[in-house]
C-alpha cells in the first residue's frame, strides 16, 4: 500500500484563489528539492529557495485564504473573552504599544470584548493607561462578561455609531489634554464608514501615534466564503490609503519590529496597509 504522505512533491492548487497574484495559478511545495514553485496559466513559472522570503510570502498568502474559509481566528480568546484576531496581528500591534506606551487606546468595535481586555491587559503590566471601547449596540452577555472581567476598571464603553457626532464627542470628552492617544478601528469595515473614522479619530492621534485601520484583508478574500460583492474596493485598506493620500498630516507606515533574527520583513496579516501614522 503506498503511502501518500511520504511523497516529497506537494502541489497545492489554488485555482479558484486568484486573489493571490492577481490570476490563477498553482503552487507546489517541493520539499525534496526545498523549493516552493508558482505555476501560472500562461506556462511561466518562477521558483523560490523554500529558506527565501519569496517562498514564505507566496505560502503565506495562500495559508490567509485558507484561515478565512476556515474561519481560523474564530477560535482564540485573551483572558476569558473570544478574540477574532489573527494572531500574529495580535503580537505586532502589542510591540506598537509597547513602543510607544500610550495613555490611552481608543477601539471601534467591541464585539465579545476580546481585544478591550487585551490592550487592557498589557496596559495593566505596562504600569498605565486605559481603554475605550465603542460599540453601536453592545449584546447584554457581553457587556455582562466585559462588566464581570478582573480588568474591567481599565475598560470604558460608550455605546453609539463610531461616527455618530454625538459618539464621537463623548470619545473626545473622554481623554485628558497631554494624554498619549492610539486608535484601532475595527468596526464596520466598508470603505466609506472607515474613511469616516480616520477623519473623525485621526485628530485625538498623538503625532508619531498610530491609527490603525484592520481588516484591509476584505480585498484579498473578495469572492470567498462570507464576503461581499463590493469587498475588493471598499475595504479598509482602501479608506487608509485614500485618507493618507487626502491628509499630508498623515501617512501608511510600517511599524519597524523591535527584533527580528529572520530573513522576513514583510508581516503575515489580516491587516496589510492598516498602520496609518499621525506625522504632526
Amino acid at each position: 500500500m503506498t503511502n501518500k504522505l511520504a511523497t516529497n512533491v506537494r502541489p497545492i492548487s489554488i485555482h479558484h484563489f486568484p486573489f493571490v497574484f492577481g490570476q490563477s495559478l498553482m503552487i507546489i511545495f517541493d520539499d525534496k528539492k526545498g523549493t516552493v514553485t508558482k505555476q501560472h496559466d500562461d506556462g511561466t513559472e518562477e521558483v523560490y529557495p523554500l529558506e527565501s522570503a519569496k517562498a514564505f510570502e507566496v505560502m503565506s498568502e495562500a495559508w490567509l485564504r485558507a484561515s478565512w474559509d476556515t474561519k481560523y481566528i474564530y477560535s482564540f480568546s485573551w483572558f476569558g473573552r473570544p478574540i477574532i484576531q489573527l494572531p500574529e496581528d495580535m503580537i505586532r500591534i502589542q510591540e506598537v504599544i509597547w513602543d510607544h506606551q500610550p495613555d490611552v487606546i481608543v477601539e471601534t468595535g467591541v464585539a465579545h470584548g476580546g481585544s478591550l481586555v487585551f490592550y487592557a491587559s498589557l496596559f495593566k503590566a505596562i504600569g498605565k493607561g486605559r481603554v475605550i471601547g465603542v460599540e453601536i449596540e453592545l449584546r447584554d452577555h457581553n457587556r455582562k462578561a466585559i462588566d464581570a472581567h478582573p480588568l474591567r476598571s481599565l475598560i470604558e464603553i460608550v455605546e453609539g455609531s463610531s461616527i455618530d457626532p454625538k459618539t464621537i464627542e463623548t470619545v473626545k470628552s473622554k481623554i485628558k489634554p497631554g494624554e498619549k492617544v492610539m486608535v484601532m478601528l475595527d468596526s464596520n469595515h466598508k470603505k466609506p464608514h472607515v474613511l469616516k473614522e480616520l477623519e473623525a479619530y485621526g485628530e485625538l492621534v498623538t503625532p508619531g501615534c498610530y491609527i490603525v485601520a484592520a481588516d484591509g484583508i476584505m480585498e484579498l478574500v473578495a469572492g470567498g466564503p462570507r464576503t461581499g460583492e463590493d469587498w475588493k474596493t471598499s475595504n479598509p485598506k482602501a479608506a487608509a490609503i485614500e485618507f493618507t493620500k487626502n491628509n499630508s498630516n498623515f501617512a501608511i507606515e510600517e511599524p519597524k519590529w523591535p527584533f527580528n533574527e529572520g530573513v522576513l520583513e514583510k508581516r503575515v496579516t489580516y491587516w496589510p496597509s492598516a498602520f496609518v501614522k499621525r506625522l504632526r
